[in-house]
């Protein structure tokens, strides 16, 4: 056993052999029975070591080791591995985002169009101005002429 197996374990770190053991036996490489036992191993251990040896046999088994610093990866290298992991990306991914931000300029502008042309234009329509209208808001609003109620007559003349 190195001395890196034979670090102690932490909880979070059976959580992940543990989870690992469930998608083992979800892809079918391990029946329900060796789950049962490999789990209960795994919950059991105490070093790096003995929970190595739940998962030695699967595929990319393991934690990673500590004190080995993981290298982070930039954004464009992100990218690429994951063009390179679903090419079909290429083919249906970036088109429809492409065509998505082409359809959101294309609202902004002409969202930006009516605006404009709205300010421009004074926004809402109003009615004809003439001297002919306050004449007729006067007699409609104005003091009866005949009697305490004015005649539609009165009003239209």
């Amino acid at each position: 056993m190195t001395k890196v197996g034979s670090l102690r374990a932490s909880d979070a770190d059976r959580e992940q052999i543990v989870s690992r053991l469930h998608q083992a036996a979800t892809e079918g490489r391990i029946a329900a029975e060796e789950l049962e036992q490999r789990v209960s191993a795994a919950l059991k251990a105490r070093t790096y070591g003995e929970l190595d040896a739940t998962v030695v046999d699967l595929p990319g088994h393991g934690l990673p080791q500590p004190g080995r610093g993981s290298r982070r990866r930039s954004a464009a290298g992100f990218a690429l591995s994951s063009v390179r992991a679903n090419p079909w990306l290429l083919l249906f991914a970036f088109p429809v985002l492409a065509v998505t931000a082409a359809m959101v300029v294309a609202v902004t502008v002409v969202w930006a169009i009516l605006m404009v042309v709205v300010m421009v234009l004074g926004g809402r329509p109003r009615a004809p101005r003439g001297p002919w209208m306050y004449t007729r808001q006067r007699r409609a609003y104005g003091p009866p002429r005949h009697g305490s109620r004015p005649s539609a007559r009165s009003y239209w003349a």
